[in-house]
């Protein structure tokens, strides 16, 4: 898969979207009254009453993680939108079959076309970043005249994958009145063309830079590179970004702000990069249109994905400029709603939707594809949205996935309680049943993986969990000793577990033994609950007895 509309599912959630919902509790165990504030912008995360529709109280509806500070918010239901899925991953129907057999000796000419085209392209930019070493400065005219070939080399490329002709509505503004380009972001194509018809300077992952011919390429357009898991790669990345930008001896600057590719029939999320320093930005949209061929990368493999191009008597590509956007003259307006006017306009040129999916929710889909899930994609939790509520990062929440696997969710990807219970090694109690309520938020006996990750993040962040985590640590014996026996550890839980047995104190004694070397140091123990957060209920009994922790019971001010 790429590292990377019509729209077939419901534009609002089935769970109202208007309502903040709060129960305040005069204790822990009983609920008294219920209060409702409207106007609420987030649908996705609402404040859970906790009695059913008939008034029948649930059964451990008491909220075990209250005295860290979480309350009991509301998840909805994972979104139906799959930004990624190609619309044609096979080959199907007595057409297309035809079609690829009368194409087979053309693509045979063009597969010539493209190997020769990129070698002829590959040596033109070798002479010329020749003995250039000062990379910090825009490349010399006479290098960028030599430049030329391989950039007429591109366009056969272009040719050779079926693109004989590429629509353009509009028109490229000049570099001075907007140095930054942003265009959304289908296939291996636009990037070729980009090169081909404004030969920009673009932001790309470091791993680029090792491929084969493309990589020697990507220098000469003077590329800045970027690790998007490294915050102070992501930082010189924005900073170059504004070098380059600024001075009009440079190319003008091309970025993806999607991060990675999708289908073409929604946006998903912006990154912030283009838009930090308020240059003026054209955005750039373009349209692969088909009837029995999708040419987005999707879930195609690359070689299928050529193979289909080379095979087609033609291939429809469309690029339209449009009307540059500046930033607002009264400098009030931060990059997040500079990027969001930007996307509100490519999105109505599209006609589509921009949707709160980032890379993050391609690694989940990836994740749960290695793992053989039927549907991949209801593993996607809009990660974007979801990490500014709760700052959750994309490997943390691939981390949460991973567990969450693990716990052999069915074919519509939701988990059962026994499942819930063995992963975690707990037993069947109470304590037990009102963690698995906490997070199934509606009341059915199965939780979702958006739930499970949006709970589990939600305890972890808050201000208190590391504080208890060490708390629990040293009340063990751990403070003494610097590990813990599993003697030790039985005695502190069983505040929260009355009844633990012997055999069921080990089970979890062994999902805190990480190492497996019959103790529990200090790394064992912090690394188990910040994979398991849930299991820090175990210990809040004991340390509230203790007057550990803050208590945050009382109903907080909404603001």
């Amino acid at each position: 898969m790429a590292n990377h509309g019509t729209i077939t599912s419901p534009l609002l959630s089935s769970q109202p979207s208007d309502q903040l919902v709060l129960t305040v509790r005069d204790d822990d165990s009983e609920p008294s009254s219920t209060q409702s504030f409207s106007g609420s912008d987030n649908s996705n995360f609402q404040r859970h009453p906790d009695h059913r529709s008939n008034g029948e109280a649930l059964v451990g509806s008491c909220n075990p993680f209250r005295s860290l500070g979480c309350e009991d918010l509301y998840v909805s239901q994972p979104t139906t939108v799959d930004p990624y899925r190609n619309n044609t991953p096979n080959i199907e129907g007595l057409y297309e079959w035809l079609k690829i057999m009368l194409c087979l000796p053309i693509a045979l000419v063009r597969l010539v076309l493209f190997g020769l085209a990129l070698s002829v392209g590959y040596i033109a930019t070798k002479l010329a970043l020749h003995g250039w070493k000062d990379k910090q400065n825009p490349m010399p005219r006479w290098r960028c005249r030599l430049m030329w070939v391989t950039r007429l080399c591109a366009r056969c490329i272009l040719f050779s994958f079926g693109y004989q002709w590429i629509r353009r509505r509009g028109r490229p503004a000049p570099r001075e009145a907007a140095p930054i380009i942003v265009s959304n972001h289908v296939s291996y194509i636009e990037p070729i063309f980009f090169f081909y018809e404004l030969f920009p300077t673009i932001v790309a992952s470091e791993s680029h830079d090792s491929l084969p011919f493309v990589g020697t390429i990507i220098r000469a357009m003077q590329v800045v590179y970027v690790d998007r898991f490294s915050p102070s790669s992501r930082k010189r990345a924005v900073q170059e970004i504004k070098i380059r930008a600024s001075s009009n001896r440079f190319p003008r600057v091309l970025l993806f702000p999607e991060g990675t590719t999708t289908n073409g029939r929604n946006l998903i999320s912006f990154q912030l990069g283009a838009f930090i320093h308020r240059f003026p930005i054209q955005p750039v949209i373009v349209r692969y249109p088909h009837v029995h061929f999708d040419q987005s990368w999707g879930n195609v493999s690359l070689a299928r994905l050529m193979f289909r191009m080379f095979t087609q008597f033609h291939n429809f590509f469309e690029v339209e400029y449009l009307p540059v956007i500046s930033a607002l003259d009264d400098k009030k307006e931060t990059a997040l709603q500079f990027a969001g006017r930007t996307s509100r306009v490519m999105a109505t040129s599209l006609n589509t939707v921009q949707t709160g999916h980032s890379f993050g929710d391609l690694m989940l889909y990836m994740k749960a594809q290695e793992a053989k899930q039927e549907n991949p994609s209801v593993f996607m939790v809009e990660l974007a949205r979801m990490e500014s509520f709760i700052r959750v990062s994309s490997l943390e929440a691939v981390e949460f996935l991973d567990k969450f696997l693990s716990m052999n969710p069915d074919p519509s990807g939701r988990v059962q309680y026994h499942d819930f219970l063995r992963v975690l090694g707990l037993k069947d109690c109470l304590l037990a049943d009102e963690i698995f309520s906490f997070i199934d938020v509606e009341k059915n006996g199965t939780i979702t993986f958006k739930q499970f990750l949006f709970k589990s993040a939600h305890v972890m962040k808050q201000p208190l969990f590391h504080q208890a985590c060490q708390s629990a640590f040293a009340e063990c014996g751990g403070g003494i000793n610097n590990y813990i026996v599993e003697q030790q550890l039985l005695d502190i839980i069983r505040p929260a577990i009355p009844s633990l047995e012997e055999d069921e104190g080990h089970d979890l004694f062994v999902v805190f033994d990480t190492d497996n070397d019959g103790k529990i140091s200090k790394d064992d123990f912090l690394s188990c609950l910040k994979t398991n957060p849930l299991l820090i209920a175990l210990f809040i009994p004991h340390l509230r007895l203790k007057n550990l922790l803050s208590c945050t019971d009382e109903q907080e001010e909404i603001i």
